[in-house]
């Protein structure tokens, strides 16, 4: 009887110990390093060398840019907020977390959130000839 009692024992430690390690493995998968893909583009850049740009851009509740370009193409990443952008001809609605491809065309952007909205720009642009990055 004493033998079966150990027994049991064994196999009730050795049960809590694969818990235990299941567990401890759930937690480091929590905090495990991940990697996700945004966006994807092949693009045809001018040059084989570019000036690149990430600029940080905060459009307050309702406000509208004018028409403009950029020296460059490239992604652009909304942290927060809604943005509608107008560029080549197209219009289209992108909130946080989303990526799109602005050309370097002319465009608009204009923030049809309700509070500020935020935007990183990556810009791809050709070397100046004076050789300033702006």
């Amino acid at each position: 009887m004493r033998q079966k009692l150990r027994i049991m024992y064994l196999f009730a430690m050795l049960g809590l110990m694969v818990a235990n390690a299941q567990a401890e493995t759930t937690e480091k998968s929590a905090g495990k390093f991940t990697s996700q893909s945004l966006y994807t583009k092949r693009a045809t850049l001018p040059s084989s060398t570019m000036d690149t740009h990430v600029i940080l851009v905060q459009f307050p509740k309702g406000y509208k840019t004018p028409v403009h370009t950029h020296e460059g193409p490239g992604p652009r990443y909304v942290l927060k907020g809604k943005l509608k952008v107008e560029d080549s001809g197209e219009t289209k609605v992108y909130g946080a977390g989303e990526v799109f491809w602005e050309t370097g065309a002319a465009m608009t952007v204009e923030n049809v959130g309700t509070s500020t909205a935020e935007i990183l720009i990556f810009e791809l642009a050709p070397v100046k000839s004076d050789g300033s990055m702006k």
